[in-house]
This record gives structure tokens, sequence and C-alpha cells, in this order.
């Protein structure tokens, strides 16, 4: 008929448009349910990004093994264990005994296979030695709180519930078996798209606590409520990472960040710049993406493992990503025992025989008995120091330099007549030590200063120096030369009240100008409150000239974040009392408070005191390992060593031992300024070694 053929065609045309349609709204449908995904998969991993500042690995967006279209949210492993987490835009959720449903809808089927790749993933790792149990599956609610049901195995919890779910666990992995897991996993659960023979890759996030906030709506009423919400959530949100890296090992707590320390990482300086403030303020970590030197090689190495994360995306110091950075002791950047970089790119690698102690004595017993520095108010240890800290520590090569010198750092006076003696003192001691063949630490910082300005260097883009009031002269100047004033080229990072070696210097007699570029921080997140008062009394009387050239009483603490027990003084009878109670207070933190061994540190003043120590421990049979040879991983042995040696470093508990009781007591009658001075820095040891202390502080005083 006419038109049939017409007819037939429209009527084909209009089925092509329905299905058209049909397929056009299941796209729809397809595409919200993707947008919803993006929106609370986004939001779950920006919940769960601070847990990467205390240590764990976030695997986001993984293929679900042996499914070529399913994917896994996120997949966290630390050493709380492994965390596979799957989000879920799921409302009206309850949960019957066994079953949980989604209004009218039983979803039970949904949690069981979560379950079953929780499963699947134990059988995977079963290789690394990795316990079943520390495989865990979460169903994270989005946009929901303080909800938590189980079904099938499966812990279902609002997505702001999972941080505090994950740190509550502890620490039950090593961190060499989580690095073993964590290549397990990343074979175990690929990058979508990534092809089978492409080598797995993870992203460590910084250990920055942030934020992330929608700017608010013009005339929104809700904006207000939704940023109370904000803030109460973020308080939440610290307390539980708070808790969770109390649990860790100490190591990964002196590389969280609190939120106003985070700030510092992404703060860019146009020239040198400094950062201080009281001690456990800060850590060398907050103040840098580049790892620092120090004087003390212990806290060099820790801080080397504490900032090996890359940087943040957020960071805008280009200028030290951009060149090779290290962290060492400034002693040893120079020495001729581990040849520095400076060393070695200028073409010099002499060893230096060590004759220092045989020459000092040498030029000691030369000094004649008409001399005045045999009067009583010398020490050998006194001119030693003068000798060594300002003489040397300055560079000094002229007795002019040294007569007219204000000496910063010193507080009693030398005349004229002494200096010279002291100066020909010194000249005995130089010419005795070269005819030895030999050098000191000072010859070789000063030697390395030379080599750089007669051979600049410039692979290095950025100097970050902890403890920058215990460095020498000669040594803030070496590492000044190495990037002059450049844009985030020198960091200072350090306060004079810990100063614990005589003499001393200004950044003026350097020519380094500050110019306003210093930050200070007054919040202590280190110490109990209990802690930092009673060490306080070794301070409170003290004064000191800062490196800026000003007069300082130490800066004030605004804030102490914890509270805990009093500190014990154990006033011993013998040296058999002061093991004895040494030893129970360490077994006392091990078993019944369930400190770690490799949180408690044993300090002392002396090397020959902490040899006592380690021996009294090991008879005990508690094992021990000295700060000598602490490289910053984690331990399973008590840590002990001189203050010296631990500065720059953190434990949970600290035992002082060998402490004199002097130094406790009020002083009597009417010291000289040399007995005052070397009082005051014997103090000022004891306070920084006291402030190493995070949650419980033990002196033993033997005498």
């Amino acid at each position: 008929m006419a038109g049939e053929s017409a007819g037939l065609e429209a009527r084909r045309q209009r089925g092509l448009a329905d299905a058209h349609r049909r397929q056009a709204d299941d796209a729809e449908r397809r595409a919200e349910r993707f947008e919803i995904a993006e929106r609370t998969e986004s939001e779950t991993a920006r919940i769960l990004a601070p847990l990467a500042g205390i240590g764990y690995h976030l695997l986001a967006d993984r293929r679900w093994p042996g499914s070529p279209t399913a994917q896994v949210d996120m997949v966290v492993v630390g050493r709380g264990g492994v965390f596979i987490v799957d989000t879920k835009a799921w409302r009206e959720v309850a949960v019957h005994g066994d079953r949980i449903t989604r209004g009218q809808e039983d979803v039970t089927d949904d949690i069981a296979r979560l379950a079953d790749l929780a499963y699947s993933t134990e059988a995977a790792l079963a290789d690394t030695g990795l316990a079943p149990n520390e495989v865990h599956a979460i169903a994270a609610l989005a946009g929901q709180r303080r909800m938590h049901a189980r079904v099938a195995s499966v812990d279902v919890l609002g997505v702001h519930d999972v941080i505090g779910h994950i740190t509550k666990r502890g620490a039950r992995l090593s961190v060499s078996r989580v690095d073993e897991v964590l290549a397990a996993l990343l074979r175990h659960f690929p990058v979508i798209g990534e092809q089978p023979d492409t080598p797995p890759q993870v992203i460590v996030p910084s250990p920055v606590l942030s934020r992330s906030v929608p700017p608010a709506i013009p005339g929104d009423d809700r904006a207000d409520d939704d940023d109370h919400a904000d803030e109460a959530h973020d308080d939440e949100l610290a307390e539980k990472l708070l808790d969770g890296v109390l649990e860790a090992p100490i190591e990964e707590w002196m590389a969280f960040l609190d939120p106003a320390q985070a700030k510092l990482v992404g703060c860019s300086f146009n020239g040198p710049a400094r950062i201080r403030g009281a001690a456990g303020t800060a850590r060398p970590s907050s103040a840098c993406t580049a790892p620092p030197t120090s004087r003390a090689p212990p806290a060099a190495a820790s801080c080397s493992r504490r900032t090996s994360r890359p940087s943040p995306p957020s960071s805008n110091r280009s200028s030290r990503a951009s060149r090779p950075t290290w962290s060492v002791a400034s002693t040893s950047w120079a020495s001729m025992r581990s040849p520095s970089a400076c060393w070695t790119s200028a073409g010099s690698r002499t060893a230096f025989p060590d004759g220092r102690r045989d020459a000092f004595d040498d030029a000691w017993n030369a000094i004649r008995a008409s001399s005045p520095l045999r009067s009583a108010r010398f020490t050998r240890r006194d001119l030693e120091d003068e000798v060594k800290h300002v003489i040397k520590g300055r560079g000094l090569t002229r007795f002019e330099e040294y007569a007219d010198l204000s000496r910063v750092g010193r507080k009693h006076a030398l005349p004229l007549e002494t200096r010279q003696a002291v100066w020909d003192l010194y000249e005995a001691y130089a010419t005795d030590l070269r005819k030895r063949g030999g050098t000191d630490w000072e010859d070789v910082v000063l030697m390395a200063r030379d080599a750089l300005r007669e051979r600049p260097l410039d692979r290095y883009g950025a100097v970050i120096v902890d403890e920058a009031q215990d460095l020498s002269c000669a040594m803030v100047s070496m590492l000044h030369t190495l990037v002059g004033d450049r844009q985030d080229g020198l960091t200072l990072i350090g306060d004079g009240q810990q100063t614990i070696y005589p003499g001393g210097y200004t950044l003026g007699e350097l020519g380094i100008s500050l110019a306003g570029r210093g930050v200070v921080l007054d919040v202590n997140h280190r110490n109990t409150a209990e802690v930092l008062e009673f060490a306080k009394q070794m301070v409170a009387d003290d004064q000191f000239v800062d490196i800026e050239g000003v007069d300082g009483v130490g800066d004030a603490v605004s804030a102490v974040t914890r509270s805990g027990s009093v500190p014990t003084v154990h006033r011993a009878t013998s040296s058999g009392d002061h093991d004895a109670a040494m030893i129970a207070r360490i077994r006392q933190v091990l078993h019944l408070v369930g400190t770690g061994r490799g949180d408690v540190g044993v300090l002392t003043a002396t090397n020959q005191q902490a040899d006592e120590v380690t021996a009294a421990l090991r008879v005990a049979s508690i094992p021990v390992v000295s700060l000598q040879r602490d490289d910053g991983k984690t331990v399973d042995a008590v840590k002990v060593g001189t203050i010296k040696r631990a500065k720059g470093l953190e434990f949970k508990q600290v035992l002082l031992a060998h402490v004199r009781g002097r130094l406790l007591a009020e002083q009597t009658g009417q010291p000289s300024e040399a007995d005052r001075e070397r009082r005051e820095l014997d103090r000022r040891e004891l306070y920084v070694g006291m402030t190493r202390a995070r949650d419980g502080l033990w002196v033993g005083v033997l005498r």
C-alpha cells in the first residue's frame, strides 16, 4: 500500500529513539552514581589523608583483584595493620542481626563481597608472615559519623569515625614488616589502568595535618553552621590523630606535626631565616622540607629519617626542592672520618691523626707557676673551653683580635694580662698539635670553611641548621658560605636557653642579617605540664646572649597541650642503690605503663657514666643500644647516651642517671664568676635532658 514503507521506517526510527532515550536515561543514572562516587570517595580520601602524618600509607583507586572493572576505593597500611576501605553513599542504613539494609533494599551481599576481598587479601599476604587478623574491611558510610556496626566481619562505620577506628589499634607491626606488606599490597592491588608489567607506584603524602574547606556562599545562613561543624570535626580529628601517634613508637611521634607547626612547611623567606622557641615547641621537620644539619650525629640521623618523605604539593619552597639536601652532623660533615661533600668536591681527602689530647697536656703542663692561669679561679676545663670555643671557634688568628673580643657567652671577664696568657697557651697547643701531625675538630671546620671560600660550591640549595645555638661561629660561617643569602638558603633553628657549650656568637659577627625573617613558636607539644614545670627550675634565673645579639631569659610558652605524672627524684645512698632504683623504674615503665623499650632513654652527663649505666642494664638482662650508634630507626632496646648526644631527640620516658645533687640544690656562698658560669651550663644541660621526656621523667641523684 502507498506509504507503507514510510510508516515502517517511521516506527523503526521511533523505536530507535525510544531505545536511545532509555540508553541515555541509563547513562544519566550511571553518570549520577559515578558523580556521587567521585564526591564521596574524594571526601573519604581527604578525611583519611592526615593518617600519612603518623606513618600510614594510603593507596587510592586500586583495581579489585580478579575483576577487569571493579575498583577498591582505598587501602591503608601502617603500624596498626591493613585496612580495606570501601565508601558507601547509603542512606537509611539499618542492621538486623547479620543482615544490613539501605531503605527497603537488602545490601548484605555487597558487604559479604567486601569481606571476601579481605579474606583473599589475607591469603595474598601470607608469604609476608602477616597474621590474618591484621587485615580489616571497612564500609565507610559517606557523610555519617558515630555509626559502628559489624556485619559479615566487616566494620560498617561513619566515614568520620574511620580514623579513630584505625588509630586505636596502636602499633602492631614493625616498620620493616609494614614495608614488606606494602610491597605485597602494591602487587595485589594494582593502579586502575596499570599494565601487569608496570612497576607498582605509591605516593606517600607529607606528614602534615591539612584542612580543605569549601568557600562559603554569600547569603547562605548554613555557611556559619558548616564552619562550626568543620571546626568541631577538626578538633575531634586532631584528638584522634594525637591518641594514635602517642601510642606509636617515638620516631613516628617526632615526625608528627601539629597544624600550627605544619603551617611552617610552606613558608618561604627571601634570605636567611630563624625559627626559635622554648624546648618542646618545635621539631626540625616542622621547619622545612629538607633535612637539617646538627652538631649531634644521632639528631642528624633521626632528622634524616623523619624528613625523608617528599615535599607536600602545597610547598612553595622551590629553591629547596631543586637541589640536593642532606642530613648530617656539622662536625662529621667537615671531618676526616666522613669526608664531606665539600672536601671531596674540592679535591682534598687528607687523613688527620688525632693527637689533640696529648698536645693540650703538654701545653697545660708547660704553664709556669707564676702565670695567672695557675689561679684557683681557673680549671683545665675552663681554659680548654676558652681555646676551643672562643679562640678556635671564631677562627681567630691574631692576639689583637682576641684582646678586643667581647667573648659572647662567657660570663667571667678576662683582663688583658690573662688573655695574653691564654693566647700563649693556645699557640703552644697549636704548635704541638702541628708537630704531631694532628688536628682537632675546630681545625677541620676552619679548613672546610677556607676551602669553600677558595672554591665555592653551588650544588646545594639549602642548609637547615638544627640546634643552631650550639654551633660555633666558624661552623655557621662554613654553612652560610654554601648558600649565602639566597631565598630559603639558610634556616637556623634553635633556642638560646638550651645552649650547653661555653662561648657563643652573634649573627652580626658573621654578617648574617635576618631582617625580620623569624618565627617564634610558643606552644609546647612535647612535654607534659608536670615535666616542663620541673625542668624550668633549672633555668629559672638563667640569662644568656642570644645569637641575634640580645640578652635573653628564654622564650615564654603560652600553652602546654598535655598533662601527666609528676617527675620522680631518687636520692641514692650508694651506686648499688642508684642502679637498683633505675632498673626498677625501667621495668615499671616497660611492664606497667606499657612503654616500648626503644621509647626509653637513659641519659648521663659523661660517656663514662653512660658506660656504667649500660653495664648495669646488661647485668639486669635489659637490651641496650648506645646513642653513639643510633641511626634514627626504631629499635627494641633501651637507648643510653649522654645528654649532648640526645640533643634533638625525644623519648616517651627519660631517666637522668648519676645526677650531681648540688645541681638540684640552691647555690650557697659566694661563687666565682667562672663557677657560676659552669653551674649555669651544667643546669642548662640538665634542662635539655629533662625536656627530652615526653610522658615521664625520673632523676637519679647519686651524690
